[in-house]
């Protein structure tokens, strides 16, 4: 009998006041659990109502392009955008700027100053921004990706440029033709064209420019100084888009794609000079006559005939050119460089061009067609010879 009870006292329930404890705890749980709910919609009724707040203070709405300002000096200082008002200018060059601010930053540049030096390459800069992108270049720091390509950038600018590829947005109209650019600074440099107006000299030779950036691409010309140099050929830029332009014939980088025939190309620039055979578009018109070319250096090199310019002069005999090529080609005659060799024979030549038309006499090819009759070229000079026949003209 002993056994039994001590057995049924083993098997009897917890203490009530324990029960009690446990239930306790876990509305403790329950409670805490609620307040934290009630906090966090509190919070969040109090960034619904600053969100309401802000919304309601921007009562000062531009009539021209929608956007709103908390305040009306706000408002006064984004309508100079539209109206093109620039009331803060500097007393060095006459610039003009929308804000005090911008003027301020903008007298460093008198001063020469650049407080940012890079330990890796010395290379100094006027803002810590551009510092900081600069670094980005030698860490190889892409962290702004396109999300329609994949296509990675150093800076925010840059990847919302390349976005526009995508969009094909224009924002920017010429008032005086109607030409569209995606960039604010491409349609103010494109009004100095429509202006005439060249306002910087160049000391040494007396070429005018429209712009600084102009005249400070010129001077390398004169200096001869060709600071990027390609670590896989040896080849020597003065210009950093220039030498960028060179490394990607190595990389073989033909990011810029055409639409219609899928030819690809290493610049935007290329690419829309190339969509220009499938739209026959012919913009630039010679000032002389009325024959129209596809791109400006073209109608440049034509005008070049009427004017009789020549300004690449040889510094050994009296010959001038109308290209800067054509003289480094004709410099090659004094140097006996010839440093394009043929793929097939020894034979070397001292411009692309010769060794191009001398391939094809290994591979065959005569992409020149005349069009009255079945027979092709090799080159254009043959061509142009040949149609004289059919005209009745006497060939050269």
């Amino acid at each position: 009998m002993e056994f039994i009870k001590e057995e049924i006292e083993d098997m009897s329930y917890p203490e009530p006041s324990r029960i009690k404890h446990e239930e306790t705890e876990e509305q403790i749980d329950q409670t805490e659990e609620k307040e934290q709910q009630h906090k966090l919609n509190d919070v969040k009724k109090l960034c619904d109502f600053k969100t309401q707040e802000t919304k309601a203070k921007k009562l000062h709405t531009c009539s021209q392009c929608g956007k709103s300002f908390s305040h009306s000096s706000a408002l006064s200082k984004h309508l100079r955008i539209h109206s093109g008002e620039k009331p803060f200018k500097c007393d060095h060059c006459g610039k003009g700027f929308i804000l005090s601010s911008y003027l301020k930053k903008h007298l460093i540049v008198h001063s020469g100053e650049k407080p940012h030096v890079c330990s890796l390459c010395g290379k100094s800069f006027l803002w810590l921004k551009s510092f900081k992108d600069h670094q980005k270049t030698h860490d190889g720091v892409r962290d702004h990706v396109c999300c329609d390509c994949g296509k990675s950038f150093t800076t925010s600018s840059q990847l919302k440029q390349h976005q526009i590829i995508h969009t094909g947005e224009k924002p920017y109209t010429c008032s005086q033709c109607g030409k569209s650019f995606s960039r604010a600074s491409d349609v103010r440099y494109h009004l100095l064209r429509h202006s005439g107006k060249k306002s910087f000299k160049c000391d040494q030779c007396g070429k005018d420019f429209i712009s600084s950036s102009h005249l400070k691409q010129h001077l390398t010309v004169h200096s001869g100084e060709k600071p990027h140099v390609c670590s896989l050929c040896g080849k020597s830029f003065s210009r950093l888009s220039c030498f960028k332009l060179h490394q990607k014939t190595h990389d073989e980088v033909r990011d810029h794609v055409c639409c219609d025939c899928g030819k690809s190309f290493t610049t935007s620039s290329l690419l829309k000079r190339h969509q220009r055979t499938h739209t026959g578009e012919k913009p630039f018109k010679c000032s002389y006559c009325d024959k129209r070319f596809t791109c400006s250096g073209h109608l440049k090199s034509h005008e070049q005939l009427h004017n009789g310019e020549k300004p690449y002069h040889c510094t050994q005999c009296e010959k001038s050119f109308r290209q800067s090529g054509n003289l480094k080609a004709h410099e090659r005659v004094h140097t006996g460089e010839k440093p394009f060799k043929c793929s097939y024979c020894d034979k070397n030549f001292t411009n692309s061009r010769s060794l191009k038309t001398h391939e094809r006499l290994h591979t065959g090819e005569k992409p020149y067609h005349c069009t009255q009759c079945e027979k092709s070229f090799r080159d254009s000079k043959g061509l142009k010879n040949h149609l004289l026949i059919h005209s009745g003209e006497k060939a050269i």
